[in-house]
């Protein structure tokens, strides 16, 4: 039996190292399907708010509760909610596979979701200084 060092988990069994990586490729795969959501919320949010600025200019005060433009920024601040949320989740299931089995791997999924992030938060801003 090999020697190991303080604080190192054993070496996984074959079995036992494929089912780590499905579980790991899963929890990347629901992280996708988040990314996809909030991706999909924030642009169409955003197409929403373009379209009725080029389409009708505010010309005044509306008899209305809600209009396109706050639907829209709704619409973008649930898309950048949810990819947060989603992130923290994603972040939390890594950590506790990776406490269990010893193994630390970057999540190419964050770094995706940082980007789309930055998009979203792109996206607020210009929808909030009128661009």
């Amino acid at each position: 039996m090999a020697e190991q060092t303080p604080g190192s988990a054993p070496p996984l069994e074959e079995s036992t190292r494929l089912a780590f990586e499905t579980m790991r490729a899963s929890h990347e795969r629901i992280m996708m399907a988040w990314i996809s959501t909030a991706t999909s919320l924030i642009t169409f949010g955003f197409s929403i708010y373009k379209f009725f600025q080029i389409e009708a200019p505010d010309t005044g005060q509306k008899n209305r509760l809600i209009g396109p433009r706050e639907f829209a920024f709704a619409l973008v601040s649930i898309g950048l909610f949810s990819l947060l949320l989603a992130t923290v989740d994603h972040h939390q299931s890594v950590q506790a596979l990776s406490a269990r089995y010893g193994t630390k791997r970057h999540s190419l999924a964050g770094v995706v979701a940082a980007l789309i992030t930055i998009l979203g938060i792109c996206a607020l801003l210009a929808m909030i200084f009128g661009q």
